[in-house]
């Protein structure tokens, strides 16, 4: 397990975070790229712990994002199942798990004061802070041609990876409000949704 999750993690995360994997029972499924969400955590019906996290994301999103994920785990465990997902608690414990891994030997320092900000109040998704999406995505696998809903201009005409045309609208709450051109039909996207631009 280890040796996998050096592929995925900075190589001084995999210790402390196999660890933690062993310690709150989790059971760890690297999967497919889901363009809705980075990872995903339930309790199965067996009781297990059942952790998701894309394979496609670059080392340290990838960090993040399962230290995301097991904050849900811890946190519930700890207040009980009728705590808002990302409340209080939530953050509490994203913050308490997090903070051990904010440090050189793991992440660049470019994103050290970044991720320092973020975690005072992190929010449900890395992806609403703007300045440390950008900042993580120049770690990803060069793929100029995709780009981010929340960072393209408004009025912008994009495709989807099942071929659908959207042009963005607005913002609504932490989503934006894109209209499909073939139909006319209005449709929400999350901020980290990766779509391509296409030049009018």
């Amino acid at each position: 397990m280890s040796d996998t999750l050096l592929k995925y993690l900075p190589e001084h995360a995999v210790k402390p975070i196999f660890e933690l994997i062993v310690t709150h029972g989790v059971h760890l499924k690297i999967v497919n790229e889901r363009a809705t969400r980075h990872g995903d955590y339930r309790k199965g019906m067996s009781g297990k712990h059942e952790i998701t996290v894309n394979g496609s994301l670059n080392k340290y999103r990838f960090l993040i994002t399962l230290i995301h994920e097991i904050a849900h785990l811890v946190a519930f465990e700890k207040y009980g199942r009728k705590i808002k997902p990302h409340g209080n608690e939530w953050k509490h414990t994203f913050q308490q798990l997090m903070v051990p891994y904010i440090r050189p030997e793991i992440f660049p320092n470019q994103l050290l004061p970044l991720l320092a900000r973020h975690f005072r109040n992190p929010s449900a998704s890395s992806d609403t802070d703007t300045t440390l999406s950008l900042a993580l995505k120049q770690f990803d696998q060069q793929n100029d041609d995709k780009n981010y809903v929340f960072e393209i201009p408004y009025g912008s005409v994009f495709r989807i990876k099942n071929g659908k045309v959207f042009k963005k609208m607005a913002v609504r709450t932490k989503r934006f409000e894109c209209i499909e051109i073939n139909s006319g039909k209005t449709y929400l996207f999350n901020p980290n949704a990766e779509v391509e631009i296409i030049q009018v």
